[in-house]
């Protein structure tokens, strides 16, 4: 049982490293990519990869923070850690979002068109982005669902919605090249900009809701009470509470047992319940409190 959250943080570290790797190899490209085109669609690509970049080093050290056992000052663990830099995130994306948003909307009522340049180099540089994106968001979901890690899950989420921008400023950079026509890429601009912010709002939510102690989703609380109410010699359970910190789940649950038993007894089969909700919900932190059972 020990080993999983051990195998749990070591994945979690390489999804951030690898995040940090391939969104320091995007800025690169990008910025060289805008010096060369001029095309925002890129500039939105690159403020969604630069933002990456900062908060993706930002979500490694927060895993890692997380990752620390409990102590004095934090009885219950640090994974706090994950929701306070996945709010971060979202502050960040979404003023990015209002930057770029605002850019476009410049453009498309300027009474001179913007013209793009060298839109052959800009393609071979979104495509080679779409393909290390594509693998990177591959890894952080099979991560994500292993782990339950929200900050995996959010990086994950940046990645996906560096997709539409990159996606859109290839459509952009054919159709100036084509045809001529430059105000598409203002804009796939705005619309990237528009799925940005609806993530971060989205990010945000999920992480404010943690910190505030919001209880797990309902699909967890009855599995426990399910496992909990057909467990061997439990007579009844009551006063089940969860809420959640990072990618911690944590449970109080008091179970109702026979009071003539001896508390051996009444030890094992709150022992092996727990170990149950553990197996069924391995991110879980259980405390099991033992009442005498009465008839009414």
């Amino acid at each position: 049982m020990s080993s999983k959250p051990n195998a749990g943080v070591s994945l979690a570290i390489s999804a951030g490293l690898a995040s940090v790797l391939v969104a320091a190899t995007l800025v690169a490209l990008k910025l060289w990519a805008l010096a060369e085109t001029g095309a925002l669609s890129i500039a939105a690509s690159l403020a969604d990869s630069a933002m990456d970049l900062m908060m993706s080093l930002v979500a490694a050290a927060a895993i890692v923070y997380a990752a620390l056992p409990a102590d004095e000052d934090h009885a219950f663990g640090h994974t706090s850690a994950e929701d306070l830099a996945a709010l971060g995130q979202a502050t960040f994306i979404l003023v990015s979002a209002g930057v770029i948003g605002w850019t476009a909307v410049s453009r498309l009522t300027a009474d001179t068109p913007h013209q793009l340049a060298s839109e052959g180099r800009g393609l071979i540089v979104m495509v080679i982005s779409i393909v290390l994106t594509l693998a990177l968001v591959w890894w952080q979901g099979r991560v994500a669902r292993r782990t339950g890690s929200k900050v995996v899950a959010a990086d994950r989420l940046h990645y996906l919605g560096d997709l539409l921008p990159s996606l859109g400023a290839i459509g952009a950079l054919w159709a100036s090249s084509r045809y001529g026509i430059g105000s598409i890429d203002a804009i796939v601009a705005l619309a990237a900009a528009v799925v940005m912010a609806i993530g971060a709002l989205r990010i945000g939510k999920d992480a404010w809701d943690a910190l505030m102690d919001r209880a797990a989703d309902p699909r967890i609380i009855e599995g426990i009470g399910r496992i909990a109410a057909d467990w061997p010699g439990v007579r009844g359970y009551h006063d089940l509470k969860t809420r959640t910190a990072g990618s911690r789940v944590f449970v109080n649950l008091h179970i109702e047992l026979d009071g003539d038993q001896s508390l051996r007894q009444a030890h094992d089969i709150g022992a092996s319940l727990r170990r149950a909700i553990l197996d069924a919900y391995p991110h879980a932190d259980v405390i099991i409190h033992k009442d005498v059972y009465r008839e009414t």
